[in-house]
């Protein structure tokens, strides 16, 4: 395996990821207000959500947008990127395949691009609500601190809309959406990564996560 093609390979996917990640964030940041929606078609929409960046909405600790909570997150992420850019460097050194090094530079980046929103976006852009667009402002005039910006989603597909049957136990007569998440292009690639590693590469992880292959 050509160590230097894997690694071109890992670079390319990265920059890949993250021009498209940041370039979409900050045309709806820039364009749309919070909850703005654009339909393109009846099952694929951009609709404009912030969240602070945190798995399930759940907060850690703190009010406002200068959480103590948010902040200990942030670090977290950004010494766990540190772990995976350090794991796949040794990937690439050990001549690990393509399509494995693919799969964790999507990882990676798409980390790395949620992790771009909390650091930054805080202090970089005003405030975005309803009926109004945020715009970029000097640092120190944003919205929020260093650290605790809010991660902006965008993609929504609401594939199918319907009641659960009145027959349902508990849920009867209740409506429900499928797909309702909204997210962005740093989520999809975190998700199309691990999918393809638990899908393709489970027995290269173990492997690749035994001491004697990383040490």
């Amino acid at each position: 395996m050509n160590k230097k093609n894997s690694g071109i390979i890992a670079i390319v996917v990265i920059i890949l990821v993250l021009l498209i990640d940041q370039v979409s964030k900050i045309w709806v940041k820039t364009h749309m207000s919070l909850y703005e929606t654009y339909e393109i078609l009846s099952w694929f929409k951009i609709k404009f959500v912030e969240n602070p960046g945190m798995a399930f909405g759940l907060e850690l600790g703190g009010e406002g947008n200068r959480s103590w909570g948010k902040l200990f997150l942030s670090l977290f992420r950004i010494v766990a990127i540190g772990f995976i850019a350090y794991y796949l460097y040794t990937l690439v050194k050990r001549g690990f395949s393509k399509g494995y090094i693919a799969c964790i530079a999507l990882i990676l980046a798409g980390a790395f691009g949620n992790i771009i929103d909390s650091v930054f976006y805080g202090e970089i852009f005003s405030e975005s609500y309803p009926g109004h667009v945020a715009s970029f402002v000097s640092l120190g005039e944003g919205y929020s601190s260093w650290l605790h910006g809010h991660v902006v989603d965008m993609l929504y597909f609401p594939i199918f809309r319907g009641t659960i049957p009145d027959w349902f136990p508990l849920l009867g007569g209740v409506g429900f959406e499928f797909f309702s998440p909204i997210f962005n292009i740093a989520d999809s690639a975190i998700t199309v990564g691990i999918f393809l590693l638990l899908i393709f590469y489970r027995r290269t992880l173990s492997l690749s996560l035994e001491k004697k292959e990383i040490a």
